[in-house]
This record gives structure tokens, C-alpha cells and sequence, in this order.
């Protein structure tokens, strides 16, 4: 019996191999997008050839792995030699995939950078809100928010230098602000419950940022604060002074 085309594939292997199950007849077609197989096919044909029965088994490991590959590529090598220099050539060989193979998950350079970008600060995202209690006091959330911002940091420095770079680049004005708010909602929403209360100064929140956030930025950038210590009395008194400086 012939493969079965499937419509909405683009390529599908002509090699279908046949392996018998007790009696039933297992036909296997793996199905490709490009050169990355989404999903497999298995067709059991029974013995009394009456019913076909069609089993889907997902192939997304391998597909998360090398996305995975192209993330670590992308952050190393924009971190050593820049964005210029960071081809679409070289970091598909830094992922050890092929270039075709990179054009599958993002149609060009300028897409990779910033999903890269927008990967990372998801990941802030969900650091700094770990633990997170609504019910504190205002003051005990934002200062959770400051410790676990600092952890993330330590932990993950080259994402950290990535970020600071982005930020800096021409690429930052391809990123819709609205993809990167989603993932700050709950501390946004406190800092406003503060001014609601006032608890916290009633001005632009821009300003409220550079005082509050900005901060912890600049103080974690060994550039600009070479002799600072993230130790946890230095983040407590580094977070007093911001603070003071926003609190009503």
C-alpha cells in the first residue's frame, strides 16, 4: 500500500516502513515541515481490513532542543562580538545547525535578535515574581522584586549583557513595549495600588521606573558600578534609597 499524502505537508518521506503488531499491519509515515519532522504518523491496518486507525505522536523534543540551541548561540555570540558581526551563518554553526534549518523558526535575523530579546525578559518576568504575595505590605513586595532581579542576574549574567545591549541597539524599536508589559502586570499593578493608596508618589510612571527599577540595572552593570557588591545589605540599602525616593 502507498504512503498517504498529507495535504497540509510540505514534504512527507516516501519511506514507509511495515512492522507487524499481532496480527496488524503498522504503516509509519513521518511527517516534515522543511527538513524538521513535527510529527509522526502511525496507520494501523487490522486484520480484517474494515477500519483504519491513524496515531499522532509529537516529535516537539527534538524541535524545543535546537530552538533552544539557537537562543544559547544567539546570547553567546552578540555578547562577544556584537550584533553586527553575529550572522545568521555564524550562529546557526555556534547551534550546530544548518542555516536552513534556522530560517524554519524565524524568516531573518532582525526576527532571532528580538525574539532572543523577548525570551529573556519572559524569564525576568517570571524571576522577579517568584514567591510573589499580593498581601504584603507595598514596600516588602518591591523589595522581594529587587532581591529575586539581583538572583536572576547572578545566575544568568550573559542574558543580563544581552538585555543591556538590546536595549542600547537600533533593534530595541522593533519590540511592541505591550509583548514585554504582559510579563510585569502584577508588580505594575502594585506599584499602582500604591499610588491608589498613597502609598507611593502619584507621577508618570516612567519617572517612577527610573527610580524604582533603573536602579538595579545600573548597579548590576559591572561597567558602570565596578566596585559594587550584590551583597544582601548592599541591595537592602540600595533599595531604601529608592524607596525613599518614590514613597508618598
Amino acid at each position: 500500500m502507498s504512503c498517504i499524502a498529507v495535504a497540509s505537508a510540505r514534504r512527507v518521506s516516501s519511506d514507509c516502513s511495515l512492522k507487524n503488531n499481532t496480527g496488524n499491519t503498522t504503516k509509519y509515515f513521518p511527517y516534515f515541515r522543511e527538513e524538521e519532522p513535527a510529527f509522526e504518523i502511525f496507520v494501523k491496518f487490522p486484520v480484517d481490513n474494515k477500519r483504519m486507525i491513524v496515531y499522532f505522536r509529537s516529535m516537539r523534543v527534538k524541535d524545543e532542543i535546537k530552538q533552544e540551541a539557537l537562543f544559547n548561540a544567539t546570547v553567546k555570540l552578540v555578547n562577544d562580538i556584537g550584533f553586527v558581526s553575529s550572522s545568521v551563518a555564524k550562529i546557526a554553526k555556534e547551534a550546530k545547525i544548518s542555516p536552513a534549518t534556522l530560517y524554519v523558526y524565524h524568516k531573518n535575523k532582525e526576527e532571532l535578535l528580538v525574539s532572543t530579546y523577548l525570551t529573556i525578559k519572559k524569564n525576568i518576568g517570571k524571576a522577579i515574581h517568584e514567591g510573589f504575595d499580593e498581601t504584603l505590605p507595598i514596600r516588602d513586595i518591591l523589595k522581594a522584586v529587587w532581591f529575586n532581579m539581583f538572583a536572576y542576574i547572578e545566575r544568568y549574567p550573559d542574558h543580563f549583557q544581552y538585555t543591556e545591549q538590546f536595549a542600547n541597539s537600533p533593534y530595541q524599536l522593533l519590540v511592541d513595549k505591550r509583548e514585554i508589559e504582559k510579563h510585569f502586570v502584577p508588580v505594575m499593578g502594585v506599584v499602582y495600588e500604591g499610588i491608589q493608596q498613597k502609598i507611593i508618589k502619584d507621577v508618570h510612571f516612567d519617572i517612577l521606573t527610573a527610580f524604582m527599577f533603573i536602579p538595579i540595572l545600573s548597579l548590576a552593570n559591572e561597567k558602570i558600578c565596578q566596585d559594587f557588591k550584590p551583597t544582601p545589605e548592599n541591595i537592602e540599602t540600595a533599595f531604601t534609597l529608592a524607596w525613599d525616593a518614590i514613597k508618598f
